[in-house]
């Protein structure tokens, strides 16, 4: 956690995007150390958890970190939180939590909401099915190939 702490410090001065560092680690060796480069990389999804998320998978050539651990300097965000799953990180520790990043200014805890009530804020994001009697032709692609 020392170096994830660290990691969200150093982007204070750097100001590549947020206070927020992660590190992954497997069988007690750092794997990769990562901070926020959001303004660096002119990319909304560069957070801190998602870096490393790709640097471990670079390292070990995988897609699957399930004998990872992910230590963040805060509670991922729902982006975060998803790409961890994905990844198949079974255990996350963290620092601050989704109200404290929220006093600060970032909108964690407000996305948690908007996914809690269903999607149903129109002011937000407008969410709405369309072709789908194309796009299922897709899906059932996918299985057959699988099958074959």
């Amino acid at each position: 956690m020392k170096l994830a702490i660290e990691q969200a410090n150093e982007n204070i001065v750097l100001k590549e995007g947020g206070p927020f560092g992660a590190v992954i680690v497997r069988d007690q060796e750092v794997i990769c150390a990562a901070h926020n480069m959001v303004l660096a990389n002119l990319d909304p999804t560069a957070h801190a958890e998602i870096i490393a998320i790709r640097k471990a998978c670079k390292v070990l050539a995988t897609c699957d970190l399930s004998d990872c651990t992910l230590y963040t300097s805060a509670y991922p965000c729902p982006m975060c939180l998803s790409a961890t799953i994905w990844a198949n990180i079974k255990e996350v520790r963290y620092g601050n939590t989704p109200k404290e990043a929220d006093r600060i200014g970032f909108r964690d805890d407000f996305i948690y909401k908007f996914i809690q009530e269903g999607s149903k804020d129109q002011h937000v994001l407008k969410i709405t099915q369309t072709g789908h009697d194309q796009s299922i032709e897709t899906f059932k692609n996918y299985v057959e190939e699988l099958h074959a």
